[in-house]
């Protein structure tokens, strides 16, 4: 992590350009060949990180863009999970995925990291700041494949899980500083949190105890398909359940929602990190560097700054690169005030 009072980062996922867009579905529709298509994420990757650097970001992210979607990238490398029809019309759309047997993590020295190792390790080695990595979890995976081969639904979430623990030791050992988990879903499904934090507990279990630490994250939204909220309500439905997940921080939406969820989080019991959502992503209104601040200081109130990261509410993935990264700016400004009223130094580990 890095050494400042109030790191600011990003949820995970970048701006996607017209003519990635473009470029990314003439490959599902056989157009171009992988080389190709590797060839433009390259440079898509080492743009997306330069933009961050030059916004102040503490700690930046591949921007998710070598991924058609939230959930297809991982879903297709998963052993057991079959595609039976791979082309899409759009680069965005789901696949029809189902359960052909049940999902078995690689044993070295196959290839635990599904490959994903190789992609952080291609941003690990284009940036000199903090890295975080995004893994959809496995609770919302699995709510994206039909699956007649397990009785209980619980057990396809479990061996998703098991999976993904493989990914996250890869990941760990590729130079990944901050591990985040991210189940878009579970705002849906509030009566499975349990579920869901027992197979987050999977995913995390031997990552961090050997070897290099990582810092663990969990984001939990109301869904960001194409800018919409999927659902609407409160955190509350993740406590008590949330308290027992092996993670170091929880990242979520506050500024299109407002604060009215603070309270909840700082009554909660919850003494770990917070990741606070000063940015709202569906909304193409910049926000000001003294909005940023105040929403920064009405946090304060409830949550120690020691314990805060910022953070827009979630993924970039819809709004224009512009004004993406005018957004961010503002996100970076507003913290920097913060913490000069703080008097925190730059460069000095908080306490």
């Amino acid at each position: 992590m890095p050494t400042s009072l109030l790191p600011t980062t990003v949820v995970g996922s970048w701006p996607v350009p017209e003519w990635l867009e473009r470029l990314k579905t003439d490959w599902f529709r056989s157009r171009m060949s992988r080389t190709q298509l590797d060839g433009v994420h390259d440079c898509a990757v080492t743009a997306a990180i330069k933009d961050q650097e030059l916004t102040g970001l503490d700690i930046v992210t591949d921007g998710e863009l070598r991924r058609d979607n939230d959930v297809d990238y991982l879903l297709a490398r998963i052993p057991g999970i079959a595609i039976p029809q791979p082309a899409k019309d759009f680069y965005y759309d789901y696949y029809d995925a189902w359960v052909r047997t049940s999902p078995v993590a690689p044993v070295p020295p196959d290839d635990a990291g599904l490959g994903l190792d190789a992609d952080l390790a291609f941003t690990r080695a284009r940036t000199d700041r903090p890295v975080k990595f995004s893994l959809t979890g496995p609770f919302s995976l699995a709510h994206r494949v039909s699956d007649t081969v397990h009785d209980d639904p619980a057990e396809l979430v479990r061996a998703i899980a098991r999976v993904l623990g493989g990914v996250a030791g890869a990941l760990r050992d590729a130079g990944a500083d901050v591990l985040q988990i991210d189940e878009p879903f579970l705002a849906g499904y509030p009566e499975q949190v349990g579920l869901a934090v027992e197979a987050i507990n999977i995913v995390t279990r031997d990552v961090g105890t050997t070897g290099r630490d990582v810092t663990w994250a969990l984001h939990v939204c109301y869904g960001n398909r194409y800018a919409r909220p999927l659902w609407e309500g409160h955190y509350d439905f993740l406590f008590p359940a949330v308290l027992d997940a092996h993670v170091d921080q929880l990242v979520l939406e506050f500024a299109r929602k407002g604060d009215e969820d603070l309270p909840v989080i700082a009554r909660s019991g919850w003494d770990r990190a917070l990741g606070l959502g000063v940015i709202d992503v569906k909304s193409h209104t910049v926000e000001t560097p003294e909005l940023v601040a105040a929403r920064i200081h009405r946090a304060l109130d409830l949550v120690p700054a020691e314990r805060l990261v910022i953070n827009p509410d979630c993924g970039l993935r819809h709004l224009p690169t512009a004004v993406a990264t005018a957004k961010l700016r503002a996100m970076v400004e507003g913290t920097a005030r913060v913490r000069a009223e703080l008097g925190a130094v730059p460069g000095l580990v908080p306490a």
